[in-house]
């Protein structure tokens, strides 16, 4: 609890500060470098620099990329400063209903499943951004109060050290080559739980309205003795280490791990071949924001082929269709089809079904 209202507290003292330095400043138009990227943007950016500041929520710097997101907006629209905090999805949702009569945040960052969240709460507002029409139908609310912005994919993460032959698919993993070898998270308690549990099921002849193959298949993941250990939380550190042979995960871990954090070729990142499921993750204009142009103006950038772009140097894939990846990655994501993207309305209402299901195939209970 302390900590959260130290965060709050933090938010609130440099909003305060920031929110101060328009007051001095000129609100002569600025020309944009090279022109508009959409019909609109320069008027939008005239608007957001006289509120001077946009309050981005659950975008901590060292997830999917959002750094190199902040340095690119900040460096476009001089005169709209950036304060965003790392609350958790869950969380963000939470603190955006205590706040409704007065609301802190402009935007909203998350896993798809707590936008729904915040859609239903009715602290989200409409908003089209820009490429909004290229999305699939599940990967956003028809009036725009959330939309995806890039996607998570499960993939296998082999230490290459600790394992010989590298599983390629599912089925493989059921080899006895794997005993004690396997890691993933839990379902019941963690959103990459169900993400796996969609992906296991999309690999064994299921789908979103037939989980059942891919909880059978835990079972006998389970019953084969592969499994080493479920856990609650992300791994990655027991990762680096070399404590894990495989760990079932999203595949911008692996990308990480093996061309920012040193693994190099002592790791193979698979997306397995008869298939793999994309998890979305979502942003938001929060209803009643304080700085409603400015919030327009960052969700607009992200969403814009030159902001996708970024998510994808950071390893997570962009949510908008046809975007090309930078050369830098290209080579690193090649083309995945096998990949699907879950329904994330769907999946939510099947949380219940996996969580039991789950529990009864794996643990007995």
């Amino acid at each position: 609890m302390t900590g959260s209202l130290n965060r709050r507290a933090f938010l609130l003292s440099t909003a305060a500060a920031t929110l101060a330095a328009p007051l001095v400043t000129s609100h002569a138009a600025l020309a944009l470098d090279g022109g508009e990227l959409y019909p609109g943007e320069q008027a939008l950016y005239d608007a957001a620099r006289k509120e001077g500041l946009v309050v981005s929520f659950d975008t901590g710097p060292t997830w999917a990329n959002w750094a190199a997101e902040f340095k690119a907006f900040q460096k476009r629209y001089p005169g709209v400063e950036m304060v965003y905090n790392d609350l958790g999805s869950a969380a963000t949702v939470v603190t955006l209903d205590k706040s409704r009569n007065r609301p802190q945040a402009d935007t909203a960052y998350y896993f798809a499943a707590s936008a729904l969240d915040a859609a239903k709460a009715g602290v989200v507002a409409d908003f089209k951004p820009v490429n909004f029409d290229k999305l699939p139908d599940t990967l956003r609310h028809p009036e725009g109060q959330w939309f995806t912005i890039h996607t998570l994919n499960v993939a296998f993460l082999v230490n290459t050290k600790l394992v010989k032959d590298v599983p390629q698919s599912w089925a493989d993993l059921l080899k006895p080559d794997y005993k004690n070898a396997i890691v993933y998270l839990d379902p019941r308690s963690t959103g990459q739980g169900q993400v796996i549990a969609f992906a296991s099921a999309f690999g064994n002849g299921g789908s979103m309205d037939d989980i059942a193959p891919g909880i059978d298949y835990l079972g006998k993941l389970s019953k084969a003795g592969n499994v080493l250990r479920t856990m609650g939380t992300t791994p990655y550190a027991q990762f680096l280490k070399g404590e894990i042979p495989i760990w079932i995960g999203y595949e911008n871990d692996g990308l990480k791990a093996k061309h920012v954090d040193g693994m190099g070729d002592n790791i193979a990142v698979v997306i397995p071949k008869e298939a793999s499921a994309a998890a979305p993750y979502a942003i938001s204009l929060v209803k009643g924001g304080p700085n409603p142009n400015a919030g327009k103006l960052w969700l607009n950038f992200i969403m814009t082929d030159d902001g996708q772009k970024i998510f994808a140097e950071g390893f997570v894939r962009p949510a908008v269709p046809g975007v090309a990846l930078p050369p830098s990655v290209a080579d690193k994501m090649p083309a995945a089809p096998q990949i699907r993207p879950i329904d994330i309305a769907k999946a939510v209402a099947k949380k219940g079904e996996i969580d039991a299901g789950w529990a009864k195939a794996v643990l007995g209970q």
